[in-house]
This record gives C-alpha cells, sequence and structure tokens, in this order.
C-alpha cells in the first residue's frame, strides 16, 4: 500500500513538472495570465453552486473572486479538451490577444493535469438570454435604445472577427446565451475561438442540432459547410429574438411555428409590426421594420445571398431602403408532418428556397440620402 503511495504522489509529482516545462515561455509579456487551480478553486468557493453562472456546450461558468478582489468568470472547461498543455496554451495565447469593445476579454486561463479553465471578465447583467428571454427576465428593462444599440454591438464585435482578424475567426456559436452585457446593458460577445480548443467531434455541433437548431445555418446543420455565413445566420435569428423577445428555440410551443417562419410570413402578409415585443411601448416604426429585414437577409437560405457583416452594419446603422422582392425565404426547420395546430412531426428538414444553391451574391440596398448602392458580399 506505502509503494502505491508513493509511486501515485513520484507520478503526480512529475506530471507537474513536465506542465511546468511546458509552460516555459508563456507569461504576462504574452497578454496571457496563468492562474493556479488552487487560487480559482479558492475564488469561486470550490466551484460551488451557488455561484454557478452559466452553462454550455464547452463547459460549466463560475462566479469567482481573484485575491486581489477583482471579479471574474472562471470556465471550466469540458474534459473532452484533449489538447496537450503548449497545444491548449498557443490557441489560448491567439485568443488573449484578441481584443475589442464588443468580445469579452480572456484574462487568462489554469493548466494543470486534465484540468483546463479559462477565466474572463466578468459582466455584471449576465447573458442576454436570461435578461430577455428567461423567465424570470425584466424585458421592460430593455427599451427600443438599448435593444438597437445591442444589435449594433453585436455586429460590430462579428465584423471585427470576420474582417479585421488576420486569419478570421468564425464563431460558430452565435446566440443569445453567448452575448454577455455589461453594466449598462452594452453587449460583449463571448466564446469566440473556444470551439478550436475542441476536436471537431465533440463541439458544439453535436449537440446543436439535438438541442437549439434554431440558430443552425441549412448548410452548415445538413452537410458541416462551416463559412462566415453561418455566423451570419445564427445573427440574423439572435436580432429577431432582439426585437421580438421570444426565443426561437422555444418557438414550437409558443406559436407552433418556428419564429424564422412566422416573421416570414408577417412580411409576405405585411404585419412585420406584430412581431414586436409587446414591452416595448415606444419605437420608431420604421427603423423596427428594417432591422428586421435585414435579419431576414442574413438567414436567406442561400448563403451566397447572405450580406458580409460589414454590409450588415451599414444597413444597421443607416437609414437604407430595403427591397423586398430581393429577400428569398429563409432556411429554418420545417416539420413536414405538422398539422395546423403545430404538432411535430418526427422528421424535420429544412425549408429552402427555390433558388437555394443559386451562386447570387448580390445584396440590393439604397440609401435614402443622394447615393444608391449595391453591395456584393466578400
Amino acid at each position: 500500500m506505502r509503494c502505491s503511495c508513493f509511486g501515485a504522489l513520484f507520478s503526480r509529482k512529475r506530471h507537474l513538472i513536465d506542465s511546468e516545462k511546458n509552460l516555459e515561455g508563456f507569461s504576462s509579456e504574452n497578454n496571457l495570465s496563468l492562474f493556479s487551480y488552487i487560487e480559482l478553486k479558492s475564488a469561486t468557493d470550490n466551484f460551488h453552486p451557488s455561484n454557478k453562472i452559466g452553462r454550455g456546450g464547452f463547459g460549466t461558468v463560475y462566479k469567482g473572486i481573484l485575491r486581489n478582489g477583482i471579479i471574474v468568470a472562471v470556465k471550466v472547461l469540458s474534459a473532452d479538451s484533449r489538447q496537450g498543455v503548449r497545444e491548449f496554451l498557443t490557441e489560448i495565447d491567439i485568443i488573449t490577444n484578441i481584443k475589442h469593445s464588443n468580445l469579452v476579454e480572456l484574462i487568462g486561463c489554469c493548466v494543470e493535469g486534465s484540468n483546463r479553465i479559462l477565466v474572463y471578465e466578468y459582466l455584471e447583467n449576465g447573458s442576454l438570454d436570461r435578461a430577455l428571454l428567461g423567465s424570470n427576465s425584466d424585458a421592460g428593462r430593455l427599451n427600443w435604445y438599448i435593444r438597437s444599440a445591442i444589435c449594433m454591438s453585436i455586429a460590430r464585435g462579428l465584423m471585427y472577427l470576420h474582417e479585421e482578424l488576420q486569419p478570421p475567426v468564425v464563431h460558430r456559436d452565435i446566440k443569445a446565451s453567448n452575448i454577455l452585457l455589461d453594466r449598462n446593458f452594452l453587449p460583449k460577445i463571448g466564446d469566440f475561438g473556444v470551439a478550436k480548443l475542441f476536436p471537431d467531434d465533440i463541439t458544439h455541433i453535436s449537440t446543436r442540432v439535438a438541442g437549439t437548431t434554431g440558430y443552425l445555418a441549412p448548410e452548415y446543420a445538413l452537410k458541416g459547410q462551416l463559412t462566415k455565413k453561418a455566423d451570419i445566420y445564427s445573427f440574423g435569428v439572435l436580432v429577431l429574438e432582439i426585437i421580438s423577445g421570444r426565443s426561437n428555440s422555444k418557438s414550437w410551443s409558443e406559436m407552433g411555428i418556428p419564429l424564422l417562419e412566422w416573421t416570414w410570413t408577417l412580411l409576405e402578409e405585411e404585419r412585420l409590426t406584430e412581431l414586436v415585443d409587446a414591452a416595448l411601448k415606444d419605437y420608431p416604426e420604421d427603423q423596427v421594420i428594417r432591422y428586421i429585414k435585414v435579419a431576414l437577409f442574413c438567414t436567406q437560405a442561400a448563403a451566397g445571398r447572405r450580406p458580409s457583416m460589414s454590409q450588415v452594419v451599414e444597413m444597421l446603422s443607416r437609414p437604407v431602403l430595403i427591397n423586398n422582392q430581393e429577400i428569398t425565404r429563409p432556411g429554418y426547420m420545417e416539420d413536414s408532418g405538422k398539422t395546423s395546430r403545430g404538432t411535430r412531426a418526427t422528421n424535420s428538414t429544412f425549408s429552402r428556397s427555390k433558388d437555394s444553391t443559386s451562386g447570387d451574391t448580390t445584396t440590393p440596398f439604397s440609401l435614402t440620402h443622394d447615393t444608391v448602392t449595391e453591395m456584393s458580399p466578400r
């Protein structure tokens, strides 16, 4: 028994020594802070359930207070991240150096034994999912000024990831629970780049299709074709959630049809204002309708017809006229066997527009000022 205990102790000590060797070259000089497991365990009160503030496909998040008094969000990654220490830190170092006002800042990490933990800045108002769509949400606090600012800020964050970074980053999991709000309800995108830390066969792809499928672009869900256009589709769905105050993933029970399908019906019947959250008492109708149409542009079944994020920012930030005839049917999960009451069938497919395979990449819209612009997605 003593030999066994001594052997286990020796093995652990040897493992820690090997880990320390792998940490050489990684320090605060690389903007990467390394935390010990004991330090983060203490900061979260032994990862106590009362400090749990979120859970996703990549792990569980806890609120923590560091020894210097700084409040942080501590994300304990699932054991499925099988990268070696050095490979893991190389990826983390890249993510840490991505800085933008609309991206959650990664402060550092912990790599000890099998533990892989990320430490983020803490945002006071939690996730957009809880603030707007949760059972205890207070949507009335989120007036149109705040909601439109949230849409714009998320768009700018994605534009940075897609078009200003080299190489660009495709988020792959844009949804309300990955949008965090600061004390002024300004949003920051979380979990960008985290998918790179996991093998392809165990990322959110395997869980998203079985769960919140409503955010997945058709070509991504059915064929695994991952491009920037998949993020743009997810952003479009998110904008509709922000405007309507409804969760797209729960729309089966609420309306009998997905939120995206309902929005398309309202567009065809020229009743788009019916989509607006009843909690919004005062809003500029023209601007809200423009945001809805931009969302529909982003969710078109044909990926080539979706705009780039820079075009989305342009359409959201300026009074543009959007031609309804240029918006093709969105791609969404459709229950081919559902009844008029919304009973679900066992087999679901994606609805596609007639030109879903078209190579058309034109997204026409015109400014209400003295210019007319046609922009083609990059």
